[in-house]
């Protein structure tokens, strides 16, 4: 058999495309495996400060100092449940009102369509009715659903706390793992990997909840001001949207635009809200996101849109909210990679016009002191 480096390029260009086409499948399939997974290797990584912090300055016990972190961390995410729970909860109790404002657009919008296309308002009952048969019929489906979407998610919450608790437990054994599966690459090109990955994935988690809670509260501020009801729920919403990179900001003004169609007799206010949030978007983009989630691995727009949409595509919304850690990790890997090493070219932000051109020579010089330091023993890192 040819070695790979002496195989024509169509059978290497096909067994790569195969390899991307079964890993699609293997995600998809696996997707109530791998996305817990995942999130709690982020969680982890995220809490690993704290959990080092207790184990060797409060002289903590490992199964202590793990226990107590994730434990805190559900309390967070449980407390934020129960808070969007609460709210939900007073918005069904105002459907009543909700009714008569919906009823009074209603009626704006009727007006206006029979005095534009001259539609008669019967005609418009036949084919809304006809439109919304269906949707009467499949109540009790929807119903269901929405329990079951409930329940999943309480039992994903769970599941990730569990597997965040033992990924910290058995940090220093998987470390251990690791070397020994990758020991060709060396100790310390490992070490570079692992430590830039969790420096970069701590860096953009900690950096986007700073960010999401300025933005929440910037929300809210707009809201309270305009006077729209719900202001807390929607402006913590939007802000929460707001990560999903491009269209987060447009799902939640359009969103906050709909609830308040439902909640307010007044559409100018749905201008203010379009006005309010663009002007926390353009602090958002040119002050907050950069001096704040700003990470040493820039990853350019156009890659970033498609791993959005391609993590959307295989795992659902999980998928949208993982896209960008997972492209940092993958381009810190790739750009340690001689094979792989365009594809980390391609998924950086030229800025500077330069960065392309001399990225190769920084990557050998990096290589370069790497083996010139001692080798790592595994045991003697925390992380």
């Amino acid at each position: 058999m040819l070695p790979a480096k002496e195989m024509p390029f169509y059978i290497q260009f096909t067994s790569k495309l195969l390899m991307i086409f079964l890993l699609c499948i293997f995600i998809i399939y696996g997707s109530n495996v791998i996305v817990p997974l995942v999130f709690s290797i982020l969680l982890a990584i995220l809490l690993l400060p704290l959990t080092n912090f207790l184990q060797h300055k409060a002289r903590f016990s490992p199964v202590l100092s793990s226990l107590t972190v994730v434990l805190l961390a559900l309390l967070f995410i449980v407390g934020i449940i129960y808070f969007f729970s609460h709210q939900i909860a007073g918005f069904l109790n105002d459907i009543p009102s909700i009714r008569q404002h919906l009823e009074k657009h209603y009626e704006t919008l009727q007006h206006w369509i029979q005095q534009k296309f001259n539609i008669s308002s019967g005609q418009q009952t036949v084919f809304i009715n006809s439109a919304t048969k269906d949707v009467k019929n499949q109540g009790t489906q929807v119903i269901g659903e929405t329990f079951f979407t409930i329940t999943n998610m309480l039992f994903y919450v769970i599941l990730i706390a569990i597997y965040s608790f033992l990924i910290l437990f058995y940090r220093h054994h998987i470390r251990k793992f690791i070397y020994a599966l990758f020991k060709k690459a060396g100790d310390n090109e490992i070490s570079a990997v692992l430590n830039e990955s969790k420096g970069i994935v701590q860096k953009y988690m900690l950096g986007l909840i700073i960010e999401m809670g300025i933005v929440a509260i910037l929300n809210t501020g707009i809201l309270l001001v305009i006077g729209i009801k719900y202001a807390i729920f929607l402006g913590i919403l939007s802000a929460i949207l707001n990560i999903i990179p491009y269209v987060g900001i447009l799902s939640g003004i359009v969103f906050t635009a709909l609830v308040t169609l439902t909640t307010s007799s007044h559409l100018s206010d749905i201008v203010w809200i379009i006005i309010g949030f663009e002007v926390i978007h353009f602090i958002d983009a040119n002050f907050l996101m950069p001096r704040i989630v700003g990470s040493k691995v820039k990853i350019n727009a156009l890659v970033t849109i498609v791993g959005v949409v391609i993590g959307g595509s295989l795992v659902g919304l999980p998928g949208i909210f993982l896209a960008l850690p997972v492209i940092a990790i993958l381009k810190i890997i790739f750009d340690r990679i001689e094979e792989l090493k365009p594809w980390g070219m391609l998924m950086g932000d030229d800025s500077s016009g330069h960065h392309n051109i001399s990225i190769l020579k920084r990557v050998k010089s990096i290589r370069l002191r790497n083996k010139m330091k001692p080798v790592t023993d595994p045991d003697a890192n925390d992380s």
